[in-house]
């Protein structure tokens, strides 16, 4: 077991004035992996002066030190990455070599490209007679979830600094320890003190105290739709900068013209990405009503071909979820697909065979299911695929868009330009085409209730800028 009982605040690792521990538990073993502090309001509170006091220095550091410090940050995590990926397959339950390949991978990655990014970003620009300039928000609360920790902090805590803002970050403390390994790795890159600062604790103490606090200009949240309004509500008090990443309830959609073997395929493999514990997974597979049999048995063959075992050891392709109330959880969902008329294809509610400890969820795939059963409506955050049939295009686009949330999509076509031509329509923040690959300088975040804000790239740069214009 891993134990934590220091808080990293102002450049040091000081014991917290809150006196509890949390246990966070290794998903495949049920035992805890984990123990880190219980911060409190004082920790938040003292973590928010840090970085005040730190701000006005930092915010007005030379570009060129701050690309130094990224590209430090990147190698430094570069050191960590077998550190990174073991805690992630601990903790979440995400099998070690994709866990190396994916998540200890992606913040690596975004480090390095707000290093290059920020070399060419211009913070000024002559507009008629006005000269408008991009300047640092100020101290940022970072809120950051459990299912990719260490990525959606990096989307955070990289363009926050490239901006030339502060931090205060609160990970999930129920996969906290790549929050950790970051700040061994700022501290041993010799970021100035009180620039980056890390306070652990329950979201309703220490998340409410940073969203409230007077003294943080933005708050910038990922998780669930629930969590996100009251992030909202609370940092409304203050007027301050909100941005949040929440749910998603994305469709891939599989037109007539599509290649159906590869869109099923794609469609599964992504669903099942990291058990389903992603924002963004297309978890409503869209099918034309001529194709569907087809659609159906073709998911279920592959779905069947996703073994499920100890994400530490052995070659699986799926772990466990990351705990009992999330596997629990999803379990419920499979029942009351099953109770609403649903037809099961593959997988069920019951324990793998032979995985009865661990928090484990057999691949699921439903088909029959329309649009207003809960398992097409509410995020379920687990393997299970809904296959939801259409008559024709404009249905499929319909179906699509009838939903709150608006983070992700796919579209499979004979075309790219079909795909385009569907996709525009298609009220969601990030569509994939036919398969194309993650840009990791594309704006990523949702329309309607999935979210505000954008993260990556320079629209991920610009959520921590405010916006000045000197006239002249």
């Amino acid at each position: 077991m891993k134990i934590y009982d220091k808080l990293y605040l102002n450049g040091e690792w000081v014991k917290p004035h809150g006196t509890g521990m949390i246990d966070a538990t290794c998903a495949s073993t049920e035992e805890v992996a984990t123990r880190i502090p219980e911060g409190d309001k004082t920790d938040a509170d003292a973590a928010v002066a840090a970085a005040r006091a730190a701000f006005d220095s930092w915010s007005r550091t030379p570009v060129a030190a701050r690309v130094a410090f990224l590209e430090k940050i990147a190698a430094g995590m570069e050191a960590r990455k077998n550190d990174v990926a073991l805690a992630i397959a601990t903790e979440v339950g995400m099998p070690l070599k994709m866990a190396s390949a994916i998540q200890a991978s992606l913040p690596i990655g975004a480090a390095k490209t707000y290093a290059e990014l920020l070399k060419h970003y211009q913070f000024e620009e002559t507009v008629g007679t006005s000269l408008v300039v991009r300047e640092a928000i100020g101290v940022v609360a970072a809120i950051t979830p459990w299912n990719f920790p260490i990525n959606q902090i990096m989307l955070k805590v990289a363009p926050a600094l490239a901006a030339g803002c502060t931090v205060v970050l609160k990970p999930s403390e129920v996969a906290p320890s790549t929050a950790f390994i970051l700040a061994e790795v700022l501290h041993e890159v010799g970021l100035p003190k009180g620039v980056f600062n890390l306070v652990t604790g329950f979201g309703p103490v220490v998340g409410e105290a940073l969203a409230a606090h007077p003294e943080v200009d933005m708050v910038s949240f990922t998780g669930s739709t629930r969590a996100g309004r009251r992030v909202a509500e609370v940092a409304a008090q203050t007027i301050k900068r909100v941005a949040l990443e929440l749910g998603g309830k994305s469709p891939h959609v599989i037109l007539e013209d599509a290649d159906i073997e590869k869109a099923v395929k794609a469609g599964v493999n992504e669903c099942y990405l990291n058990s389903g514990q992603a924002c963004i997974a297309p978890s409503r597979m869209l099918a034309p009503k001529s194709k569907y049999e087809e659609v159906v048995q073709l998911a279920k063959k592959i779905a069947e071909t996703f073994t499920v075992g100890d994400p530490l050891g052995g070659d699986v392709k799926l772990g466990p979820v990351i705990s009992a109330v999330q596997r629990d959880r999803i379990r419920g969902f499979i029942k009351k697909g099953i109770e609403e008329g649903a037809r099961l294809v593959t997988g069920g509610a019951e324990a793998p065979a032979g995985l009865d400890k661990g928090f484990y969820v057999k691949p699921t795939v439903f088909a029959d299911v329309n649009n207003d059963m809960t398992i097409a409506r509410e995020e379920i955050f687990g393997p299970v695929l809904t296959i939801i049939p259409f008559d024709d295009e404009e249905d499929a686009i319909r179906i699509a868009n009838d939903t709150i949330y608006g983070l992700g999509g796919n579209v499979w076509a004979g075309t790219k330009e079909h795909g385009i031509e569907v996709a525009k329509r298609i009220r969601t923040g990030q569509i994939s085409i036919n398969g194309g690959r993650y840009n990791p300088l594309a704006p990523f975040g949702g329309y309607k209730q999935s979210g505000l804000g954008r993260e990556a790239g320079k629209f991920g740069l610009e959520e921590f800028l405010e916006v000045k214009s000197l006239q002249l």
